[in-house]
């Protein structure tokens, strides 16, 4: 914990002074422009990579940035992408996958996980991603389902009404994208962007 405390100071000593105008409006307001869902790996900071301020993006983190598709009934996730497309009126959704992926590793290489039965139940999420990937009997290659499983989860979102809606009334684009952690890039994948009215 000593790490952490030493690093609250260093903020507030630090980064809080040379940001203040910029807080002092954040507590007044919060309006975000994009929603970014991204992996809850440690090694991926959306804000990091980027480059982005405090208040410029509404993070969901999950594990193998996985978006469920909608059902009734109360979840998380599914409230958070309504807040944030309903109430904050972001303009652009990103579902950013990463390199070797912890959650598609398990998939790709078939992994155990009859004693983590929560993790087990969450993957399953991922089930659309790993025929998709997968050739035959063949487990798939972890990177080629890090990108199947962006697609997937990108098909996913747009089951969400509340961002069915913002795609029909066009003010709203949903991202692919995949960081490659040692390499520090991001490659683009899929948009999905609002339909142009026949003329």
């Amino acid at each position: 914990m000593q790490d952490l405390t030493e690093g609250v100071a260093q903020f507030r000593r630090d980064v809080y002074p040379a940001k203040a105008d910029l807080f002092a409006r954040l507590a007044t307001t919060h309006r975000p422009a994009t929603l970014f869902i991204s992996c809850s790996d440690a090694r991926v900071v959306p804000e990091l990579i980027t480059q982005s301020d405090p208040g410029e993006l509404f993070v969901i983190r999950t594990a193998g940035n996985l978006v469920p598709a909608h059902t009734p009934g109360p979840d998380g996730v599914a409230a958070s992408i309504e807040y944030a497309v309903t109430v904050l009126g972001v303009g652009e959704i990103v579902v950013c996958g990463h390199s070797a992926c912890g959650a598609m590793t398990a998939l790709a290489e078939r992994h155990d996980l009859s004693g983590a039965p929560a993790i087990a139940g969450w993957l399953r999420h991922a089930d659309a991603s790993v025929a998709r990937t997968s050739a035959g009997a063949e487990p798939p290659e972890v990177d080629a389902l890090v990108r199947e499983n962006v697609r997937a989860q990108l098909a996913n979102l747009a089951t969400h009404p509340s961002v069915a809606r913002a795609l029909a009334a066009r003010s709203v684009t949903l991202r692919g994208w995949v960081y490659d952690i040692p390499a520090g890039t991001v490659t683009e994948l899929d948009a999905i962007r609002p339909a142009v009215p026949a003329a």
